[in-house]
């Protein structure tokens, strides 16, 4: 993996980044967006976009977020590697550690 979603991103989903990715690895679950380890190709088109900068690349990701490392990657493990997030449409799933936060935000 490369880049990571954190925090910041649940129950936003901007999808600024969605729209810059060239390689449509950036896949929308129900409370935030996730980006597929084996799809992106670490061109960090989606970093800078984000408004509520909440990509990181994988070493950078703050200590209190690390566990949306994890939430990224095994989001896909039942989904494999679908190739392109633009023929999924929203996935009527979250990672467990983004499904048990509380409402975020306002």
């Amino acid at each position: 993996m490369t880049y990571v979603i954190a925090q910041p991103c649940v129950d936003v989903k901007d999808r600024a980044c969605v729209d810059e990715c060239p390689v449509d690895c950036i896949y929308e679950g129900k409370r935030m967006l996730y980006i597929h380890p084996d799809e992106c190709v670490d061109c960090g088109a989606c970093e800078p976009v984000c408004p509520v900068e909440a990509i990181y690349y994988e070493d950078d990701v703050p200590a209190d977020q690390k566990s949306f490392y994890d939430a990224n990657v095994h989001f896909f493990d039942d989904l494999g590697s679908p190739g392109g997030a633009a023929k999924m449409g929203e996935i009527d799933k979250d990672h467990p550690i983004v499904a048990a936060l509380p409402p975020q935000g306002e």
